[in-house]
């Protein structure tokens, strides 16, 4: 008997499954074996599902730039081996008893950010920064591969959208909570660095906001995308001199509120300096090692610097009715496309920032 289309049939498994049995075959799976260097393979089935999880079909894999540093060795949290991928659009084979409703065929986003409960992060309503979190495909193995077992509270539904839709869905949370963090305000100058998957995240909910978003990068075919596809009105060529094309557009002061996505350290530690008196820093954006300011300068202006980490429960459900209702079109995000065989194969290209690769997505 095969059960799941898809699945390499060489190696067979008999499993319980709350209380019926069915017949899993070897998976196939991608590995990360160690910096450089992926293996296609195949490999058990998950684990029994136990109560309060579901087990699910991953159609879709989105590359994040935490997967690109995992393959360059520098995603300080990746121990290798490691399974990758964290931004997932499944389908449930089978959901243990639970009061969300979500049963079998139901389509979903995966919120992948497994949170303690217990600590204090999670007890004031902050799971997102758990002092025990771990993500899928980082501190344990992820979506890259035919099934996986997901607690089902980490389980978002949506009858109506596209499995692109909702393997974008985490992506576009990262955004959204640093945005809930900034709290920009309708008609606020919005300066927004690194237009990139996460910067884009950012300008489109800053823009829901009503902020006045100006977009600064080093790439002129990303800022090209921010007009044309975002419709941002004021872009910063990043290679030139940033506090002069700032001027140009806001006059004499400077942006109230600064959020820096580039995931680059030299620009994180000059993004203090483009940032008004009385205004607001968000990092948004992760480096190894340590970022510097001027205290003296900091104090001067009164800054409030702010982290961000991940998102929340509330900004899946807030992004899933934002897609819903069309207010949300990530069409044009996914720039490269390719089935789950030959990943390996274009996973290097991605790496080329001149490969003007947005968002690649894996189909499984």
């Amino acid at each position: 008997m095969r059960w799941l289309d898809g699945c390499l049939l060489s190696k067979a498994f008999v499993l319980p499954f709350l209380g019926s049995c069915r017949i899993i075959y070897a998976l196939k799976t991608i590995t990360l074996q160690k910096p450089g260097r992926f293996v296609l393979a195949q490999t058990d089935p998950p684990d029994v599902v136990h109560d309060g999880q579901a087990l699910v079909r991953v159609h879709r894999v989105g590359i994040c730039g935490t997967d690109l540093h995992a393959f360059r060795g520098r995603q300080p949290f990746v121990q290798y081996p490691r399974i990758l991928g964290h931004e997932l659009a499944v389908e449930v084979l089978q959901a243990a008893a639970n009061d969300r409703g979500i049963q079998s065929a139901d389509r979903c986003a995966v919120e992948p950010y497994l949170n303690c409960g217990r600590c204090i992060a999670c007890v004031r309503g902050r799971p997102n920064c758990c002092v025990h979190l771990q993500l899928l495909g980082v501190h344990v193995d992820g979506g890259m591969r035919e099934m996986i077992v997901v607690p089902i509270h980490k389980l978002h539904r949506s009858a109506g959208l596209t499995m692109d839709q909702l393997a974008l869905v985490e992506t576009l949370g990262i955004g959204a909570h640093a945005v809930a963090r900034g709290q920009p305000q309708a008609g606020e100058w919005t300066l927004v660095l690194g237009a990139g998957p996460i910067g884009l995240g950012v300008i489109l909910f800053a823009q829901l906001q009503g902020a006045n978003v100006i977009v600064s990068d080093i790439r002129e075919d990303r800022l090209a995308f921010c007009r044309q596809h975002l419709s941002v009105q004021w872009c910063v060529d990043a290679r030139g001199d940033v506090f002069e094309q700032l001027h140009a557009l806001v006059g004499d002061q400077l942006p109230t509120i600064v959020f820096d996505a580039t995931g680059n350290r030299q620009s994180m530690i000059r993004c203090f300096d483009y940032v008004a008196h009385s205004g607001r820093l968000v990092l948004v954006g992760l480096v190894q090692g340590d970022i510097s300011f001027n205290d003296k300068d900091l104090h001067r202006r009164e800054l409030a610097v702010l982290a961000t980490r991940n998102s929340t429960s509330n900004d899946f459900v807030r992004i899933l009715r934002l897609m819903e209702e069309g207010r949300i079109d990530i069409t044009p995000w996914v720039t490269d496309r390719v089935p789950m065989d030959a990943m390996i194969e274009h996973f290097p290209r991605w790496l080329d920032p001149g490969s003007g690769v947005i968002k690649a997505m894996v189909e499984l």
